[in-house]
């Protein structure tokens, strides 16, 4: 497995991502989906990794910069087909690696509150998250979970 910058020009990446926001938008109280579709990825402030297995596509994750010192984890999405291999904790590793290149000092971020999220809250603490209050332009929500890392230099 690969994780390298993502491409949001390719079809694979693409489609990947339209499911990731079809999906989450399903499973989330209506006016609380924060997923982001293609066209928002592509903001100055935002940076995509892709992971892939030869020309297969495993999964997804950003990164977006919220100030000098502090990035939100968005789109982060695996493949059924490649799940519980690791992909988004490698992924993860890499957004988490380019956050700390920054010089951020803080990785947050905002997940569902409904069941199908809860796989992805568990993974999350896994990884050292801790829930805590809304932060950036986000607001108290019972839908949502918001979560955040404090980086080490």
């Amino acid at each position: 497995m690969r994780v390298v910058p993502g491409d949001l020009e390719d079809p694979q990446i693409v489609s990947l991502l339209a499911l990731h926001a079809t999906r989450a938008r399903a499973e989330t109280g209506r006016g609380s989906a924060h997923a982001l579709d293609v066209d928002q990825l592509r903001s100055p402030e935002m940076s995509l990794w892709a992971a892939w297995e030869d020309r297969v596509l495993l999964g997804v994750g950003a990164l977006k910069r919220l100030a000098a010192d502090h990035g939100e984890v968005k789109s982060m999405y695996t493949a059924e087909s490649a799940r519980r291999r690791g992909v988004a904790s490698a992924v993860l590793a890499a957004v988490t690696a380019e956050a700390r290149q920054r010089g951020f000092v803080r990785l947050s971020l905002e997940t569902g509150s409904w069941d199908y999220f809860q796989p992805a809250r568990a993974f999350y603490r896994r990884h050292g998250f801790i829930e805590c209050a809304p932060f950036a332009d986000y607001r108290p929500d019972c839908n949502s979970v918001f979560m955040t890392l404090a980086l080490s230099a």
